[in-house]
């Protein structure tokens, strides 16, 4: 294990040398995430054009799906990637991952739609995701670990802090250039095709991101490694099969990345999907703001990295975690009633309520598009709402009882699918969802948020705390990753319990929370995933994380 340093000069000064080695690794990952995010960016757009065979609700859900499956295959390319970084070097590795990532995004821009080739569209759009998570996979752990190994010990969770800044600015980059093209096309335009200039953008920023990233020597750690022998012959069994450093990787996981990357997500991803899919807010309207909140946030990723060199990576952490977990529910609410004041009013004043039998009502998701949800009266009764974003409590019927939606002081009975069929059913669930609209409308719900009416002061002050969460537990992530972990085995150890973290942990949120959504009807249940998960890590890491900040990572 990694013995602890002497104190260095307080006011040692950043060399040409370290300063080139931040800022090409910084650079070269800012776009690599940039490529990553703008699928997030665009999945509403996405989940018109590559999932048009099925319902609205469920395309979105499959789009944030597809979004997540790149993060599913990210522990895997840590594992590949990791072990030719600790075989062959820092340095080549993440100049074949960024390649991989490069094209892979620009491809995105020139697939067919499922109009015209069909369900081949969505297996390659999947296809497509997977290559970039299996080259994120080994991106990071190659960047954050060259950083750390250029870094004087004393200032390696400032130096680190650069890496981390990256994922932000990667989402801030693909913001304004998604901004700035759906301005200068128009909303037509964009929502045809002006969607994919953003993805063919990225050709001219690998080509950059490549010239970068080899001007860069390899660490001088890993070079020394190498003329003296001590590289791992076998990285992946020296990482994951011996218990003495296994346990690390998995404390590292479970008390520290898994609060870590729900923190994160929360406040950079389900805040803006929330903000539109939910509470109604146009795009572009949530663009600017969320690019408003980071751009004010992002300068605290640095902060804490630096504050962490002087008090400590392990608490930080948590703390952000702790905070996260007390304060998403009243940080959400108070964003619906400062986004869409008019729904957050009808829905105090009339609330929606569905009384159905529980055992006659699907759960409102399908990933296969087949369940067109009229084979229940329930099923008719919520598919609506599910669609709409439209908070609702249940209320349990006995067997038999046709579902019954009271809105405020009215009740609408859903259509008994077992006296209609065909296109009869189909014109009376049709008729049904008018009423229900007209209703909802009559009660004071709005078809989507009131520009005049958001309180922008008021988005933007919750949407940057919610990214201040995410610089205090992102901030020192990458440098106390790298002091838990020997030298030979740094890149692979150090990847895998980041990527399942942020991969599966965070990775899966918006999709996990947004079925949590759909399935219970109310608007604030996803939260408990990112709340169950942050409270697991400051437990966890309570009892298991050491401190690592005062390690000498050369030895």
């Amino acid at each position: 294990m990694a013995t602890t340093y002497d104190a260095m000069p307080k006011h040692h000064k950043a060399t040409h040398d370290e300063k080139l080695v931040i800022t090409a690794s910084s650079l070269g990952t800012v776009f690599e995430w940039y490529d990553f995010y703008l699928y997030g960016l665009l999945a509403t757009f996405i989940s018109k054009v590559f999932f048009a065979g099925v319902n609205e609700t469920t395309g979105f859900i499959l789009a944030l799906g597809a979004f997540a499956a790149g993060f599913a295959v990210r522990p895997f390319g840590a594992l590949v990637f990791g072990r030719v970084g600790d075989l062959v070097g820092r340095k080549y590795t993440f100049l074949v991952t960024m390649a991989l990532m490069g094209l892979s995004t620009f491809a995105v821009g020139l697939l067919p739609g499922y109009d015209t080739i069909g369900i081949a569209s969505p297996i390659i759009l999947v296809a497509l995701r997977i290559v970039q998570g299996l080259a994120l996979g080994g991106e990071y752990g190659g960047a954050a670990t060259y950083v750390a190994e250029h870094a004087p010990n004393n200032r390696r969770g400032l130096y680190t802090s650069f890496i981390q800044i990256t994922a932000t600015f990667g989402l801030f980059a693909a913001l304004l250039i998604v901004l700035g093209v759906r301005t200068g096309m128009g909303e037509d335009m964009f929502a045809g095709w002006g969607w994919r200039v953003p993805f063919l953008l990225s050709a001219v920023l690998l080509a950059v991101s490549m010239w970068i990233r080899l001007q860069l020597n390899e660490s001088p750690v890993y070079q020394k490694m190498k003329d003296e022998g001590t590289t791992s012959k076998s990285p992946i069994k020296d990482s994951f099969g011996k218990w003495g450093n296994l346990k690390f990787v998995l404390i590292a996981l479970f008390g520290a990345v898994a609060g870590q990357a729900v923190v994160w997500y929360t406040g950079q991803f389900y805040a803006m999907f929330y903000l539109e899919k939910i509470l109604k807010v146009d795009g572009a309207t949530t663009n600017y703001l969320i690019a408003i909140a980071l751009a004010l946030g992002t300068p605290f990723f640095v902060f804490f990295g630096w504050l962490s060199d002087r008090i400590g990576r392990k608490y930080l952490i948590l703390g952000g975690c702790a905070l996260g977990a007390l304060t998403y529910f009243p940080a959400f609410h108070a964003l619906s009633d400062a986004a869409n004041p008019a729904l957050a009013r009808a829905s105090q004043t009339a609330p929606v309520v569905v009384t159905a039998n529980d055992a006659e009502c699907s759960f409102q998701f399908d990933p296969i598009g087949k369940n067109k949800f009229d084979a229940s009266s329930c099923d008719i009764a919520k598919a609506f709402l599910a669609k709409s974003g439209i908070n609702y409590t249940n209320a349990q019927a006995p067997s038999g009882t046709l579902a019954s939606v009271s809105i405020g002081g009215q009740t609408l009975t859903a259509p008994n699918p077992a006296e209609v069929t065909g296109e009869d059913r189909a014109a009376a669930i049709k008729a049904y969802q008018e009423r229900i609209k007209t209703t909802l409308a009559e009660a004071g719900y709005p078809a989507k948020a009131d520009p005049a009416q958001i309180d922008t002061v008021t988005v933007v002050a919750i949407l940057f705390y919610l990214v201040i969460l995410v610089t205090m537990v992102y901030g020192p992530i990458a440098a106390m990753l790298v002091e838990l972990f020997p030298s030979n085995i740094r890149y692979t150890s150090m990847s895998l319990p980041y990527h399942l973290g942020n991969g599966w942990f965070g990775g899966f949120l918006p999709t996990t929370a947004f079925a949590m959504v759909a399935a219970t009807g109310d608007i604030y249940y996803g939260l408990w995933y990112p709340v169950v998960v942050a409270v697991a890590t400051v437990v966890i890491g309570l009892l298991f994380l050491p401190e690592t900040f005062r390690r000498n990572i050369d030895a």
